[in-house]
């Protein structure tokens, strides 16, 4: 993984809005595609333009713009066996926390889905992996694209155990051990295939920081338990691959509500250091968790390790001042070093292919921002001579 050694290198999260002629094929809403063939078509060329913008805005690590998949842990159900979706089921939204309550008439407004419930995902089966050819067609895809562009790096983002079914409930498995572990064994093979491709693998995980609420409130030491179990599962899942081949994103939630009852990074940082990644993600630019830079403080990132903070935020459609930018990276450089930041965005653009946080051309004016931020901070942290 490459670091910040002669200047802030500049990335994302991974979800951006998918093109309208590709989300017609299939997907969210649309199901599986009609015509996967011509569906494999319009992937690859969406994917080569959107590398291609992204390299264009001098983004320097990108990805596919999470193109090869129609959400950004769903997704998973279509690619492992033992689940059963009951849309008749319906289970109270617990990743909300008490903001659901709170905020009732505006979710019921705003946020319908959340307000009424979510079908159940049920575990009625063994676990296993079947998405060898979705990851191929996706791998496949970004490989082709980056062969001509000039980029740093790319990754590409998968689910972790912690995010995987968030709305099911095991009826197959004696354990919760035995149940997390078998997600985790299933997920690894899609994290195999990312590492041998030659890209970075990106593991996303909101839904570790999104259950604190309900289960702090029934017994910290719940949360503590169940948090653990899915930090294990995790990493069980990622042995093998070298740890600077890893990074790991974890957000408060992508969706425009009011994150009242978000967890505080200080409950959770114990836990996304103990992944064995070589880089974080967190968010770190919305107004509900910008003050939490204070976390890095005394020396808190782990030698080695890179922090990939937000420095924008999917939160508002306002576009942030370069200025603003550089101001923050330059804080978390002071805190961690400046070759152990590299300067990125809070949460996706687009988490589900039917759904978008700002029109896109707020999103590519950000990133616009966010590399002429990354610039100016680049030129006080090592002169003007910071490489280009």
């Amino acid at each position: 993984m490459k670091r910040s050694q002669d200047r802030i290198l500049t990335t994302h999260v991974g979800s951006l809005p998918r093109p309208k002629a590709l989300t017609d094929l299939g997907g969210y809403l649309k199901g599986p595609p009609a015509d996967p063939a011509a569906y494999a078509d319009k992937l690859r060329e969406s994917v080569a333009e959107i590398v291609r913008r992204q390299a264009a805005v001098g983004l320097d690590i990108v990805n596919d713009g999470e193109f090869g998949k129609e959400s950004w842990a769903n997704y998973i159900l279509k690619r492992i066996s033992g689940f059963e979706v009951r849309p008749d089921e319906i289970r109270e939204v617990e990743w909300l926390g008490s903001d659901r309550v709170r905020f009732a008439e505006f979710l019921a407004e705003d946020f319908p889905r959340a307000a009424r419930g979510s079908p159940t995902e049920a575990c009625v089966g063994p676990i296993h992996y079947e998405g060898r050819q979705a990851i191929a067609l996706a791998v496949n895809a970004l490989t082709e694209a980056l062969k001509g562009v000039q980029v740093t790096e790319a990754f590409m983002t998968a689910v972790a155990p912690a995010s995987t079914a968030y709305d099911g409930v095991n009826e197959f498995y004696g354990t919760e051990r035995d149940y997390v572990f078998a997600i985790a064994e299933a997920l690894r093979e899609e994290y195999l295939a990312i590492h041998k491709a030659g890209l970075i693998v990106q593991v996303d995980d909101a839904v570790l920081a999104n259950m604190y609420d309900a289960l702090v409130s029934k017994s910290p030491e719940r949360y503590r338990e169940w948090a653990q179990l899915r930090v294990d599962a995790l990493n069980h899942a990622l042995e093998g691959i070298p740890e600077d081949r890893v990074r790991y994103h974890l957000c408060f939630g992508s969706w425009h509500l009011a994150h009242v009852s978000d967890a505080p990074l200080e409950e959770v940082v114990g836990f996304i250091l103990q992944v064995k990644a070589g880089a974080y993600s967190i968010e770190a630019a919305n107004p509900r968790h910008e003050h939490e830079w204070r976390v890095w403080e005394n020396g808190r990132l782990p030698a080695g390790k890179i922090l990939i903070p937000g420095v924008i935020t999917h939160h508002i459609i306002t576009v942030e001042h370069p200025r603003l930018i550089a101001d923050r990276i330059v804080r978390f450089a002071r805190l961690v070093g400046r070759e152990n930041v590299i300067a990125g965005a809070d949460c996706g653009f687009a988490q589900v292919d039917s759904l978008r946080r700002v029109h896109p051309e707020i999103m590519w004016a950000k990133f616009e921002a966010l590399v002429e931020g990354a610039r100016i901070a680049s030129e006080e942290l090592w002169g003007r001579k910071a490489a280009a």
